[in-house]
This record gives structure tokens, C-alpha cells and sequence, in this order.
């Protein structure tokens, strides 16, 4: 039996790495149902991210990668238009999986909750995958060919 019967998470997921996985990972292990709120490209560009996969790719690429990782495991993903999408508004979720890079955004979700007349969240928070070289594991470290998405460093020559 499941700790919760419904978490929340969201993310950009443009490359899928071992931190987004870690994420996922501790999300399942603790709730029988995952809403993963997956950031619009309006959001990204608003956020100032260079995305190379617009919304459907990540969309495609976070699905297929759930079911591979996660068989058996009951998900929904939410296209996010802003910072919470549907952890704020659905009355059942009970916690939100974050890394410990945006643990704050939990407070500020347990406030919007609390406007709502909604019982606030548990934050679960998952701290951040290091590389081998002791950095965190990022999309833009990968994007930048420093790291793969396992977190081994790139040879260069």
C-alpha cells in the first residue's frame, strides 16, 4: 500500500536524465497515482529556457519513458501554463515530489492551496543527482556536452 493515493510533480523534461528519473522514481515509490505537470513552451520561453523539443516531443519522451521505467505505474500528465498547474486546483493530492533546487515552490503551493479552502501538501523533497565530477546532473550541463545523461563527464579530445 502506497504512502499517498496522489502526488504531483512537474518538470520541463527537454532531456530526459538520471535526475529526472530519481524524481520519478521517489514519486511512484510513495503514491499509487503521479500527476506529472509538464511545462507548456510558453512557459519555458517564459522562464528564459532554450528548449530543443517543443511540447509534444517532451510529451512523447516523458510518456514512453514513464512506461519503460515505471511499468504498472497509474500517471497523468498536465501541460503546465504556470508554476502549478493541477497540484493547486485538484483537492486529492496529498504531496508534491520536488528537488531540493525548487523546495520553495512547495510553500508557495501550500499557500494557493490554502486560498482555495484546500488542505495543504506534504513536500517530498529529492536532493538533486550529482555527476561524477560532483555537480548537479542538468539538461543544460548535457545541452553544453559537458556531462551525458547518466552524469558521466564528456571526453574531450
Amino acid at each position: 500500500m502506497s504512502e499517498f493515493d496522489l502526488v504531483a510533480m512537474g518538470g520541463t523534461f527537454d532531456i530526459i536524465h538520471k535526475g529526472h528519473l530519481t524524481l520519478l522514481s521517489k514519486a511512484f515509490s510513495i503514491s499509487s497515482k503521479v500527476i506529472i505537470g509538464l511545462t507548456s513552451d510558453e512557459l519555458a520561453e517564459k522562464r528564459g529556457k532554450k528548449i530543443l523539443n517543443n511540447y509534444e516531443k517532451r510529451l512523447e519522451k516523458l510518456t514512453s519513458s514513464i512506461k519503460r521505467n515505471f511499468p504498472n505505474h497509474a500517471f497523468q500528465i498536465s501541460k503546465l501554463d504556470n508554476d502549478f498547474g493541477p497540484a493547486v486546483l485538484e483537492e486529492n493530492v496529498q504531496a508534491l515530489v520536488v528537488s531540493d533546487e525548487t523546495g520553495n515552490q512547495g510553500e508557495i503551493l501550500n499557500q494557493l492551496r490554502t486560498e482555495k479552502n484546500l488542505s495543504p501538501v506534504k513536500i517530498i523533497m529529492v536532493p538533486m543527482v550529482l555527476a561524477h565530477d560532483g555537480n548537479r546532473i542538468s539538461t543544460t550541463r548535457i545541452k553544453n556536452s559537458e556531462i551525458d545523461i547518466e552524469g558521466n563527464l564528456s571526453s574531450i579530445d
